[in-house]
């Protein structure tokens, strides 16, 4: 059997529970890469649905179906089955955001005890970088919301809408079932983003 440098070693010097698990991880990743190409066929095949009944609107209405970032929702005629397709931009931050920090810092040293805990929360929580180095952006953004009247918060609010960078869209398809009309929507799950 081949090992992890590469070299070939005799199966007989491979302990048993070791080739077990090669078998079994060799026997699950045959399942996942398959079920994996299923689901990138199946989102192909429904997003050429989705454009295809789209392009047929167009012709007949002369217009696109959506809204102004192209989300649109499909409904069954009898209303319990929903595709709902959504458009979402990627935002990346630039180098303003480090400087409405120290702004934020600077605010918050000088506001001490008297500084909101719930505001203390959600900076550190804006500002403590993600796995992949990514900050919380939901935070971040209600930092902005604050109606806090200083100077220098009112300069950290510019420097991080100043640092707002939309670097792209991704779509992204929704799948919603009810069994009666007067039920909620529940979500139907599949992960289409990762295909």
């Amino acid at each position: 059997m081949r090992d992890a440098k590469g070299r070939l070693v005799p199966v007989e010097l491979v302990k048993p529970a070791d080739k077990l698990e090669d078998e079994m991880v060799r026997k699950v990743m045959a399942f996942a890469l398959d079920l994996s190409a299923q689901v990138a066929r199946f989102k192909e095949h429904t997003f050429a649905d989705l454009n295809g009944f789209q392009q047929l609107l167009e012709q007949d209405y002369g217009a696109r179906a959506g809204g102004e970032k192209g989300n649109v929702t499909f409904q069954t005629v009898d209303g319990l089955l929903q595709v709902k397709v959504q458009i979402a931009n990627l935002i990346e931050f630039g180098p303003q955001l480090q400087q409405a920090k120290a702004l934020i810092d600077e605010c918050l040293l000088e506001w001490g005890a008297d500084a909101r805990p719930e505001i203390k929360a959600i900076v550190t929580s804006a500002f403590a970088v993600e796995k992949e180095g990514q900050i919380n952006q939901a935070n971040l953004f209600l930092l902005l919301k604050l109606d806090i009247v200083e100077e220098r918060w009112t300069r950290a609010m510019t420097a991080i809408r100043d640092a707002i960078r939309i670097t792209g869209t991704k779509e992204y398809v929704r799948f919603y079932r009810r069994r009666r009309p007067q039920d909620r929507f529940e979500p139907v799950t599949i992960d289409l983003a990762a295909a």
